[in-house]
């Protein structure tokens, strides 16, 4: 093994670090938004197009240059693609333009940028009050593979375990619910080889424990997710986590609610992406039931210790787009206020706020530029509205965050939660009707008696009754969001109110809504009129 130690330049910038060492508690109360930053922004803001399966050239500096956009969002903390260097050969499955496929740990990878392009980009996020979270592999090492099994590896081009015995033998998981068999074998054998870290050996998780370490602590990280967690055997987990001194969350794909949950009730995980919901929720929008979603809900509740360290989320850089299946945009705002008012820390992954349609990989990994980082775009405006809203939710109440939310309907095509304390709760209904949804008017539960509610994308009021629900009118399969008249006090949202009433003749749905953002400084406000 090649020896750890960071350069002089690595421990000049520990010193002069500005990471806040955001603990679960810190986390819980931001929304992520996930880049991936071969495809987010280049550095001179060009936007050529580019093939999917090869390096499109966004950079460091380009997401830098493009942080706007995101704070605009509400957004408050940024996760990124992994850091270190990648192989540069070209495969039968493209290039690493994502950062996957990693072969020196103790280099940054130069496709993006510089350390001092870096060392920006953290310090322009802490300068905005902005968390950064890093992913990480740490489950294997990578080389360019000609598919003759098995895998022929120059173990020497690895930086540091540059040796045949810091890995498992060659294997291929071909058992998917055997332990031994997927955290012991290699993944995916095609176009590339991941060689398997037998990272239980003292000699591998001691080398990747001291390497995580120096990287959070040389280059301010806040937050980190382990990338195939699920394919790393249960004792290195905590121990790689309590290393990085920050709030880790591991990637453990799996909607059975006993698998994934034990990473939190043995103390393996603080949080995971949440995938036990993401089944159901994306199932719900194409001819399935939210009383599915309400069922797991109750099981995560009930199975995992902690549902407020999970991420909630509808996209992300391995599922294909929320949009690929059905492209209704009312089905997505729909989706889209659920991820960001559900318990939970929200995940938007880039272009979803556009729209975006595309399938499985690479094709779900479209270059941002291509929607010219448009501001104006409706679902755009619909997750500023709602992240501020969410926002303003924490700052009135500490205990918005871990306020247990309450299901008040869940039926075939309508789920309808609250979640925060009275005087700063938050209600919304979805459905899945589609914009050719039917128009009607329905109770929801969720206030108290003569509560002036406003509802936010539209910017409607009405006034609860004695029993304190309110009157929901639907049309156009549209979102419902509500909270209290007083809460909105101070926030730019909804400044001009109508009275709540069933849909006028002409009247605009969710596809023709306008939005109107307002920034000062790097303070930002949004208003969703309908």
């Amino acid at each position: 093994m090649r020896p750890s130690v960071l350069n002089v330049a690595g421990a000049a910038m520990a010193l002069a670090g500005l990471g806040s060492a955001a603990n679960m508690t810190e986390w819980k109360s931001r929304s992520i938004y996930q880049v991936m930053i071969d495809r987010y922004a280049r550095t001179d803001g060009s936007s050529a197009e580019c093939e999917a399966h090869l390096f499109c050239g966004g950079t460091w500096a380009g997401l830098m240059n493009k942080l706007d956009y995101i704070q605009d969002m509400g957004f408050t903390a940024v996760q990124i693609s992994p850091i270190v260097k990648n192989i540069e050969e070209h495969t039968a499955v493209g290039d690493a333009y994502h950062g996957y496929w990693s072969v020196d740990n103790y280099a940054l990878n130069d496709r993006f940028g510089t350390r001092d392009d870096f060392k920006k980009l953290v310090d322009g996020l802490h300068k905005r009050d902005m968390l950064l979270m890093v992913d990480v592999v740490v489950n294997n090492m990578v080389q360019a593979f000609d598919n003759v099994v098995p895998p022929k590896i120059d173990y020497a081009k690895f930086n540091p375990f540059n040796d045949k015995k810091y890995f498992h033998p060659y294997c291929n998981v071909t058992e998917w619910e055997d332990p031994k068999n997927y955290q012991d074998c290699w993944l995916y054998p095609y176009g590339v080889a991941l060689a398997d870290l037998a990272t239980e050996t003292p000699a591998v998780s001691d080398e990747l424990n001291s390497w995580v370490k120096g990287l959070v602590s040389n280059y301010s990280i806040d937050g980190l997710r382990i990338d195939a967690a699920k394919h790393i055997n249960d004792e290195f987990l905590p121990k790689f986590a309590k290393a990085a001194g920050v709030f880790s969350i591991g990637e453990v794909l799996s909607g059975v609610t006993e698998d994934m949950c034990r990473y939190q009730t043995l103390n393996l995980l603080e949080g995971m992406p949440n995938y036990l919901e993401y089944y159901p929720l994306t199932a719900a929008f194409n001819g399935g039931t939210f009383e599915d979603l309400a069922a797991i809900r109750n099981e995560a509740a009930s199975g995992c210790t902690d549902v407020f360290a999970l991420g909630s989320f509808v996209e992300n850089h391995d599922m294909p787009r929320f949009a690929s299946t059905n492209e209704d945009p009312a089905l997505a705002a729909n989706a889209m206020t659920y991820i960001l008012l559900n318990d939970g820390i929200p995940t938007v992954y880039q272009g979803q706020e556009q729209h975006f349609k595309g399938n499985g990989t690479p094709f779900n990994r479209e270059p941002l530029w291509e929607s010219g980082y448009d501001k104006a775009a409706p679902m755009y405006v619909l997750t500023a509205t709602l992240n501020k809203l969410r926002n303003h939710a924490i700052k009135l109440s500490a205990d918005y965050v871990e306020s247990p939310s309450e299901v008040v309907l869940a039926d075939t095509n309508h789920f309808c939660q609250r979640k925060g304390p009275s005087g700063s709760q938050v209600v919304f209904c979805i459905n899945n009707k589609s914009s050719k949804g039917d128009s009607y008017q329905m109770p929801v539960n969720g206030f108290e008696a003569n509560d002036e509610v406003v509802e936010v994308l539209g910017c409607t009021t009405v006034t609860a009754s004695v029993d304190g629900s309110i009157t929901a009118f639907m049309y156009d399969g549209e979102p419902r969001v509500y909270t209290k008249a007083s809460t909105l006090e101070g926030t730019g949202i909804c400044q001009e109110r109508k009275a709540a009433g069933p849909k006028q003749s002409g009247g605009a749905g969710f596809g023709a809504a306008t939005g109107t953002l307002m920034a000062v400084g790097v303070a930002w406000a949004a208003l969703f009129l309908v």
